[in-house]
């Protein structure tokens, strides 16, 4: 695996922190700033509207840029945006730095996938998807716990300040080991699996920069993602990861309020729950491309079945700790055989799948927090966003049975039941 491959994932590692570091510090962004935790809560929502306004707009301005360019101009944003964030004193500010952030941060996701992928052979495709995802799992792993411990001793700004310092090393190994031109693997440290694309000239979709030619246009791009199988991959995406979100926005208070723990088993908690994540996520990229149907229906209904078990076992605090890594297990694990589904079916010359995937799954982090807070919000109590992941999870098992047009292709490879695959 080139190790450009890897620098991503610990740029996404950075990005990931952020994104998810909130469900340990809502309590205290909501005394902080004199809103309620729904209220700050909206703040996870607000990032994911951006990624989801982002990933294709995002990707759309990049698409003739230069990728190791593009790449450093979103992660300094990202920066720069997260420093204001440490700095402000109001609510609304910091709203508008989260949605800032989430543009810098689709935008960086869109480039990266692709970049990773071109940086390998076709064969090694869900390893490189699984490599910069598990930088989002690494960052539950440490990150997200870490921001936890210092937002309770020094404050949740403390938490802002530490995803901008660990960014800073990530740009300077982007600078040094991400190749202009994605194709050039061997550039990379690379095996060179990828340099039939150089020869192909305008069919890999490259320019001489290393940007994406216009030789498809953005509409016709967009055209060719509207089939059956990705639109339907796509919606089961979101289902998906709006019944995690729906419910890991909420961990702070479904382990203090709902299973009686003291604060302090708060980073403990989500620990457990970035651990399984990485467990899913490095089973998922060994597994998916032989096995990717069995993967997400069968982690579908376990993750339906596994929201369900929660929410009535909420408040006995070690079946919680049990059961939380098992659901970051199975939810991360089902996300990367999905992403991994969406740029198969994508055209190959596409510079928007990793767009969709990234917006897709942003659909669902906005909505999950969205409709945990307004469930809490109805006087339901803060059990109330377990069962918001059920249903979501519910639907989403729905959608794996949906019937599917048929489609026809050179040749079919294993996919969700009813639908069909490019190879």
């Amino acid at each position: 695996m080139p190790f450009a491959v890897y620098v991503l994932g610990l740029a996404v590692f950075a990005q990931g922190t952020s994104e998810f570091m909130l469900s340990g510090l809502l309590s205290d962004i909501a005394a902080d700033l004199h809103v309620s935790v729904p209220t700050a809560g909206l703040l996870t929502s607000a990032f994911a509207i951006g990624m989801v306004i982002g990933a294709p707009a995002m990707a759309l301005l990049s698409r003739n840029r230069p990728r190791r360019r593009a790449l450093l101009f979103f992660l300094g944003v990202f920066v720069a945006v997260h420093v204001v964030g440490a700095l402000t004193p109001n609510y609304p500010i910091l709203l508008v730095t989260r949605v800032l952030g989430a543009l810098a941060n689709a935008g960086f996701w869109a480039v990266a996938l692709v970049t990773a992928i071109d940086l390998v052979g076709p064969e090694r495709r869900a390893r490189a998807t699984s490599v910069v995802v598990g930088g989002v799992t690494l960052a539950c792993v440490v990150g997200v716990p870490a921001g936890a411990v210092l937002g309770g001793w020094w404050g949740w700004r403390a938490a802002f300040w530490a995803v901008a310092l660990v960014s800073l090393p990530a740009v300077f190994a982007i600078a040094r080991t991400v190749p202009n031109r994605a194709t050039e693997s061997t550039e990379a440290g690379g095996t060179g699996a990828a340099t039939g694309s150089d020869r192909a000239g305008n069919a890999t979709g490259h320019d001489g920069t290393g940007g994406v030619t216009g030789g498809m246009s953005a509409g016709r791009e967009l055209r060719s993602l509207a089939t059956p199988s990705l639109l339907r991959t796509l919606l089961l995406s979101a289902l998906v990861q709006g019944a995690t979100f729906g419910s890991f926005a909420y961990l702070e208070p479904i382990v203090t309020e709902v299973g009686g723990l003291d604060d302090g088993w708060v980073p403990l908690t989500l620990a457990l729950f970035g651990v399984g994540s990485f467990v899913g996520v490095t089973i998922a990229g060994r597994i998916v491309d032989a096995r990717p149907n069995t993967l997400i229906t069968v982690g579908s209904a376990a993750l339906a079945t596994g929201w369900a078990a929660l929410a009535l076992t909420a408040d006995r605090p070690a079946v919680l700790l049990v059961l939380v890594p098992i659901q970051g297990m199975l939810a991360f694990g089902t996300g990367t055989a999905l992403i991994a589904r969406v740029l198969r079916l994508a055209p190959p010359t596409s510079a928007l799948a990793g767009a969709a995937a990234t917006a897709a799954f942003n659909v669902g982090a906005a909505l999950g927090p969205w409709f945990g807070g307004l469930a809490i919000d109805a006087g339901l109590g803060y059990r109330a966003p377990l069962w918001v992941s059920t249903a979501l999870m519910f639907a989403a098992l729905a959608t794996t049975l949906l019937p599917d047009s048929r489609t026809t292709h050179a040749s079919a490879a294993p996919e969700l039941p009813g639908a069909h695959q490019r190879t």
